[in-house]
């Protein structure tokens, strides 16, 4: 499938097949993420894989949103997005270096999630990425590093069903031109 096909055809995923995801499966997706440019380089996004049923299933039914319950209970692998606090889009000296001041964080963690998305889809699993949850909780929950905050959490499994395109606007709707 090329890069092409893959952007058209990835869809957020809500329900799951009760199968595991393989260890090399979940490396590969981790490598894939790796590749996303970052601030500086400052590679920050870490990734925390939870696979265990127990953890999930308290994840799921204690420290996430309603809307989420199913979608997390349901995912056989729970990758937890954080970020080394204080790296992406700050100088050494602890100042920001854009406007954007702490939210490039953000950025770098969302073109890393892409990576993953993209990459899941293409080797046949799919994922959502979801942003309603008990952050303190989570972090507890995984033993997150004290230096490390959680920016977004994705469900990844082999899917179960195939949701249909939502309608997209056109391009016409969503581009200007300044000439």
């Amino acid at each position: 499938m090329d890069v092409l096909e893959c952007i058209r055809r990835r869809r957020s995923i809500r329900r799951f097949k009760p199968e595991k995801v393989g260890r090399s499966e979940i490396e590969q997706l981790i490598d894939c993420a790796r590749w996303a440019p970052s601030w500086n380089n400052c590679k920050a996004v870490r990734y925390t894989a939870v696979e265990n049923e127990a953890e999930l299933k308290r994840i799921a039914e204690t420290l996430v949103a309603p809307e989420n319950v199913r979608i997390v209970g349901n995912a056989p692998l729970l990758l937890v997005l954080s970020i080394v606090k204080k790296r992406s889009g700050y100088e050494r000296n602890g100042t920001t270096s854009t406007a954007k001041g702490s939210s490039w964080e953000m950025f770098d963690t969302g073109v890393a999630s892409q990576n993953i998305c993209l990459a899941a889809h293409a080797m046949g699993l799919g994922t959502c990425i979801l942003a309603s949850f008990d952050e303190d909780g989570v972090s507890r929950q995984v033993e997150l590093p004290e230096d490390e905050e959680i920016i977004a959490l994705v469900a990844c499994g082999y899917p179960d069903g195939s949701p249909v395109p939502p309608r997209r606007k056109e391009v016409c709707e969503i581009l200007r031109y300044r000439m």
